[in-house]
């Protein structure tokens, strides 16, 4: 990692480039202890470890699992979600107090992680099915020996310093991230797997929990009691951030930035190496316009990230390092990680504010799979409608997501996927580039070039438009969806003598305030510059106004109204008022878990309807531009 930091920071210094710098951060990472390798074992019922069973690769582990040990009965419990858990719970298997064996896939290692946790359960044993993977004869598939690697933290960032920047770790007071686990988890082979499941009892676990493993039928249990030990150390680590700027000719106090993640667990060629390798090309591209004369009206940062598979650690200790003068500069963010995992089907994880630009910019660049036909077309070539088929939120285990929910830029992620199973490689050791071309047929370099030029499109129009091509009036749609579904709830509200009022009336002065802008934009002087530079200015700060003012950023990070986690989002809300018509915690969400058990409460109601309604309204308001012309209708 030293040397390639070195290789990269050569490289920037010998473009165009107007400034080339770095950023250290000490951040605590964990590490497996080789002194003391975690460990699986039977246990009989007097509670005596019996046989070990393989965990066949050592160095494979979960980074911020709990460490510790964790004795229990075995349970299968499909993909780990809270749906699958309180499906086990229905079908009379209880998870409290048992191992979960779970299915890699659908929700992330933390997510899995987290809803054992919620419901009881002792420990986490996450393997990678056969079934969720490529099947046929002439598909790579990934060996049944191999487990597949993941951090566990439900967050982003190290979570010793929650909120804070790890420049110096001493300064700070001892607190970890709530989204750090309290029970172990440990990846397994699918070998493993079969071991574990041949030895479940219980029922036959539904059709859909069925696998493709050699046990047939897969059942629910519990099983024998097993014992995992898992003696993962923490380890204050340097990591290291490389950037590089090309300054803008009259906003160079703007900035559009586009990221990819350099380290990776194992060789990581699709999950770092190829965005590595687009964002040099990009520096090289735009490097050579400017010698040519090209000058962007914004600054351009491009910049490689460490830490990035621990939970974009560099990424977010950048942000927490200068979200004061970030929230006020960063355009965009472009984020090159996990670009090339196939060739099918095409995804942008994305803010709404750039559905429309994508959109553009979709109809400008060649398919890589359909000569003559451009992305666009080949997206909607079964008359599918390209947003269902393209547009994707946001995951939490991007580096874009961060920009976002915690520092309120405007992100995107592009991938190009299979249709169906997944890359089968990504968090193993078997992600290589020879893999990863074989996985193409070849085409690896052919897609790669696609996604390149999608983002310098991207790049060029963000940093060179006179108006920034962002569309501001999108997140009235997203408050309207999201609003259909709290509709359904009115007559149980109002029965309580509650009214969902002032949401709409905050999102009807959203509305107003997006048209307005809108006019005067179309009927103002293309030429005056001063004018200019203040509808950019309140264009490029509208994901920032989601951000609720009224949460803490230490405590809630995430504080984006829409994409965030905590109880000041719509998400929290919606599920909230769920309980309305639920006796019990079957019908909740993620983010309801806190309130598993508590039932509606009024007080709480209110106040979760206070934080959305004032931030919306003042999103309004700030879209309105100065106080005299704001027009609330309250």
């Amino acid at each position: 990692m030293a040397a390639l930091v070195q290789d990269l920071r050569a490289v920037l210094l010998s473009q165009k480039l107007d400034h080339v710098w770095m950023d250290t951060h000490y951040v605590g990472l964990q590490f497996p202890d080789p002194a003391h390798p975690n460990a699986l074992h039977w246990v009989d019922a007097a509670g005596k470890h019996g046989e070990q069973l393989p965990l066949e690769d050592p160095d494979v582990y979960c980074p911020y699992s709990a460490t510790g040990n964790a004795t229990g009965e075995l349970v299968y419990a499909h993909y780990g979600r809270p749906e699958d858990l309180q499906d086990l719970r229905a079908r009379g298997v209880e998870p409290k107090g048992r191992l979960l064996l779970v299915r890699l896939g659908v929700i992330n290692f933390a997510q899995k992680v987290a809803s054992a946790q919620d419901f009881g359960a002792q420990g986490v044993l996450i393997y990678p099915d056969p079934a969720d993977f490529s099947q046929g004869p002439h598909k790579l598939s990934l060996s049944s020996h191999r487990a597949v690697y993941g951090h566990v933290h439900l967050g982003t960032g190290d979570p010793y310093t929650p909120g804070f920047p790890s420049f110096n770790q001493t300064q700070f007071p001892p607190v970890q991230s709530s989204g750090l686990p309290s029970i172990p988890a440990q990846p397994i082979s699918a070998d493993t797997a079969s071991l574990l499941l041949r030895k479940l009892e219980g029922p036959v676990a539904p059709q859909e929990w069925q696998g493709h493993l050699p046990v047939s039928p897969y059942r629910l249990g519990p099983g024998p009691g097993l014992h995992l030990g898992v003696n993962n150390r923490r380890a204050s680590t340097p990591i290291s951030n490389i950037f590089g700027c090309i300054e803008g000719r009259s906003e160079p106090d703007h900035y559009v930035v586009i990221g990819a993640q350099r380290d990776a667990w194992g060789p990581g060629a699709a999950r770092s190496a190829v965005g590595t390798a687009i964002l040099l090309e990009l520096v090289r591209t735009f490097s050579s316009m400017v010698s040519n004369g090209f000058r962007p009206r914004r600054s351009l940062l491009f910049i490689s990230w460490d830490g990035g598979d621990f939970g974009s650690v560099g990424s977010m200790e950048w942000l927490e390092g200068y979200l004061s003068v970030l929230h006020l500069k960063a355009v965009v963010y472009v984020s090159l990680d996990n670009a090339v995992l196939g060739d099918d089907k095409f995804h942008a994880k994305t803010s709404p504010l750039l559905i429309s630009l994508i959109e553009n910019i979709l109809k400008q660049v060649d398919s890589p799979n359909r000569s003559g036909q451009t992305l666009f077309e080949q997206v909607v070539f079964n008359n599918h409608s390209w947003e269902a088929e393209v547009i994707r939120p946001l995951p939490m285990d991007s580096s874009a997501y961060s920009f976002t929910a915690f520092a309120g830029v405007p992100a995107v992620e592009f991938s190009f996927m299979e249709d169906g199973p997944m890359y089968p490689f990504l968090h193993t050791k078997d992600d290589t580039y020879e893999n990863l071309h074989r996985v193409l047929r070849g085409r690896l370099p052919a897609v790669a070039q696609t996604v390149a030029q999608l983002a310098g499109q991207l790049l060029i129009r963000l940093s060179h438009d006179h108006l920034l091509p962002l569309d501001f009036g999108r997140y009235g749609d997203v408050v309207l969806r999201h609003i259909g579904s709290l509709n359904e709830f009115s007559g149980d509200l109002k029965a309580r003598g509650l009214t969902l009022q002032w949401v709409y009336s905050a999102r009807g002065d959203y509305i107003r305030a997006a048209e307005k802008l809108r006019k005067e934009i179309y009927s103002s002087e293309e030429s005056d510059e001063r004018l200019t530079r203040m509808y950019n200015v309140r264009i490029m700060r509208v994901e920032f106004y989601f951000l609720s003012q009224y949460v803490s950023a230490a405590d809630s990070p995430f504080r984006h109204i829409f994409l965030g986690r905590g109880d000041h989002t719509l998400g929290a809300l919606v599920d909230h008022v769920r309980l309305l018509r639920s006796s019990g915690p079957g019908a909740l969400g993620e983010e309801a878990q806190v309130a598993r058990g508590l039932g509606f409460q009024e007080s709480r109601f209110r106040r979760q309807l206070a934080l959305l309604t004032w931030t919306l309204q003042g999103a309004a308001n700030a879209l309105s531009g100065d106080v005299w012309n704001i027009d609330n209708n309250f």
